[in-house]
Order: structure tokens, then sequence, then C-alpha cells
């Protein structure tokens, strides 16, 4: 609902298939503004609810270790549907046990964003590994 009154929903708040309006946190919410980057006391505030992750070269970075290959992969595949479901997609690394995760946002001039800090808690939630 647009806080100005009426149906019109704000160009910020869209459904994944831009029919239907739909808010923050409901299935098929996607960020359709460009986002606006964190500060730096910002970063280290979310970084306080992110065990193991770090504030690298304008990124959230995160490395995971495994048992084997099958779970990094079973572990990306998982994160891959997060990802896809916000509409924001990490850039990371796999060797064999390892899967190295990094994140911003692109349309942010590659700086951190709530975008980054939303995947991250999600990527945390579905991580059986520290």
């Amino acid at each position: 609902m647009n806080p100005e009154g009426g149906s019109k929903t704000p160009p910020y708040v869209k459904s994944r298939d831009a029919r239907s309006p739909c808010e923050p946190g409901e299935a098929g919410y996607v960020f359709a503004m460009a986002s606006k980057p964190l500060t730096k006391t910002a970063i280290k505030t979310a970084l306080g609810e992110l065990p193991g992750w770090n504030f690298r070269r304008e990124a959230l970075t995160k490395t995971f270790t495994f048992g084997n290959f099958r779970e990094a992969l079973s572990f990306m595949v998982r994160v891959g549907f997060e990802a896809e479901e916000m509409d924001h997609h990490p850039e990371w690394t796999n060797i064999y046990s390892r899967v190295v995760i990094r994140l911003n946002t692109h349309d942010a001039d590659g700086k951190v964003t709530a975008k980054d800090v939303a995947l991250a808690k999600k990527i945390a939630a579905v991580s059986w590994v520290e």
C-alpha cells in the first residue's frame, strides 16, 4: 500500500513478476531501486549479527569449509535458491570443500547495501558449518 494513499505501490516495492505489489519480507519481494550504500558504522553493526563474516575490499566476505565437495555444492545450490528469490546474487568461488562468498551490490557502485546484509543473514541461516 502506498503511504501517500491509494493503491499505487512505491517503485521500490514490487513482486518478482512485476504485476502485483507485495511488501518487504513477503515471498516474491524484490528490491527494485538502486540501493543506498551502508555506512561503515552500519556495516560494523551488521557484522555483529553475522559470525564469521568480514568486511574486505568493499564487500562482505566469508569462507565456508565443508566435509567434502558434495556438501559444498549442496550448500551453493541452497544459497542459489535464496539469492534467486531475492534477485541478488553472490560472487563466489568453490574449490573442493571450500566456498568463498563475497557480497556487494553492483547498482550501488560495488558497495555494501542492506541487500547484502539480508542475503548474508539468509546464507547464515542455511549453513550448517561456521
